[in-house]
């Protein structure tokens, strides 16, 4: 078995709010002042989770990104908030969360500045733990932008791993650690679990539907280095923020963004505006059925195991012996179309021996019934939609 992070975090994959996507690194509250990276905003957001059902469906974290900082650290070197946009500083907004019932995130990186140019962690990895853990912070985001080489850059990564563990407080550490190595290296997964909590592969999720595609496929290529490696303690994050209830996606896109990254065991942020959300896309993140999968207790992350013309089919195993299936549609043009496969196909032929219940749970949730192992099932997809399946 390989060690995760020894801090007892993110026993299944996170799940949260993070500002990055929807508000990018807005710092103009003049002219914006509800779209700008500030204290405000994450305070809306907060009551919006705690009265709106999104707490209670899972989502606890609340996590600020890339932004937040004054230009320059205090007198005794420690980073501070931007004092206009955050005027009751961190620790006050912590305390705010918490009330909530939630837990407050934040970002920097292991760099000399952020990836927007402001204050980075470089050389001030144990400074910045304690000041983050006497902020009352649960998790950190740590960016890779602007190391000056490769050897830094891993260093970096794991001084702030054992910095954090230090302060005695328990945050959750997600690293963009094997993002930044894979132009060069192939990353060493099971090192970056020993350190990380969660790590992104790939590039930032855009609110389109070719970025969804692209990151599935990566996914799929990829599969046979970073399948094995996530678990309870240590995730891959395919990049977490589901961008549902946003502009880019159709229903079936958004669909499909929700049912893979519960296949992918991924961690589940959501960078939208929940002050306005449409009652769809709301039921959707909210979808218990798809938490579930998601949050799944065994933690294993599922896979491709047919590509064929246009469909995909993957399985995740899950606890009880049963399985999460997908069924992806890649077509961009026509209609629905039907993808028939064995059912002998499913977990190496012990999915469904010698027989099974399937359930649909998305797009809408009703039972199948029950079927023989040697059954074929058809499947109807919309093109750039998914059928997520419990067998």
């Amino acid at each position: 078995a390989v060690l995760a992070l020894d801090n007892g975090l993110a026993r299944t994959p996170p799940m949260g709010w993070l500002h990055w996507e929807r508000f990018l690194c807005g710092t103009d509250c003049a002219a914006d002042p509800r779209r700008c990276v500030s204290e405000q905003l994450f305070v809306e957001m907060a009551d919006r989770m705690a009265a709106d059902g999104w707490r209670d469906a899972g989502y606890e974290f609340i996590c600020i990104d890339d932004c937040w900082m004054a230009p320059t650290r205090d007198k005794q070197g420690r980073l501070q908030a931007d004092p206009k946009r955050f005027p009751s500083g961190i620790r006050k907004l912590a305390d705010y969360v918490h009330s909530k019932g939630l837990k407050l995130g934040i970002y920097s990186d292991v760099g000399k500045k952020t990836c927007a140019g402001f204050p980075g962690s470089y050389n001030h990895y144990d400074l910045d733990a304690q000041t983050f853990a006497s902020w009352g912070v649960d998790l950190l985001k740590f960016d890779g932008c602007n190391s000056d080489s490769l050897e830094l850059l891993a260093e970096g990564y794991r001084r702030m791993s054992l910095a954090l563990n230090r302060t005695g407080r328990s945050i959750v550490y997600s690293c963009e650690w094997p993002f930044y190595l894979r132009p060069v290296q192939q990353p060493n997964y099971t090192e970056i679990k020993q350190y990380c909590n969660h790590w992104r592969n790939f590039y930032d999720v855009y609110d389109s539907w070719s970025s969804i595609r692209s990151i599935l496929d990566w996914t799929a290529l990829h599969q046979d280095t970073i399948v094995k490696i996530a678990g309870p303690g240590g995730w891959n994050d395919p990049d977490m923020a589901l961008v549902i209830g946003n502009f880019g996606l159709s229903w079936d896109q958004s669909v499909t963004q929700m049912a893979m990254w519960a296949i992918m065991a991924a961690p589940l942020f959501m960078s939208n505006d929940l002050r306005h959300i449409s009652p769809q896309a709301k039921c959707l993140l909210q979808n218990k059925e798809v938490i579930a999968i998601n949050q799944d207790p065994l933690g294993k992350q599922g896979y491709q195991i047919v590509k064929d013309k246009n469909f995909q089919l993957w399985e995740r195993p899950l606890s009880d012996r049963a399985y999460a299936v997908a069924v992806l549609n890649h077509q961009e043009i026509g209609g629905p179309q039907n993808f028939t496969f064995s059912l002998t196909f499913l977990g190496n032929g012990l999915a469904c021996n010698p027989a099974c219940s399937i359930r649909q749970v998305l797009p809408a949730s009703r039972d199948w019934g029950v079927y023989s192992w040697i059954s074929s099932l058809s499947v109807e997809v919309n093109p750039t939609g998914t059928v997520l399946l419990k067998v």
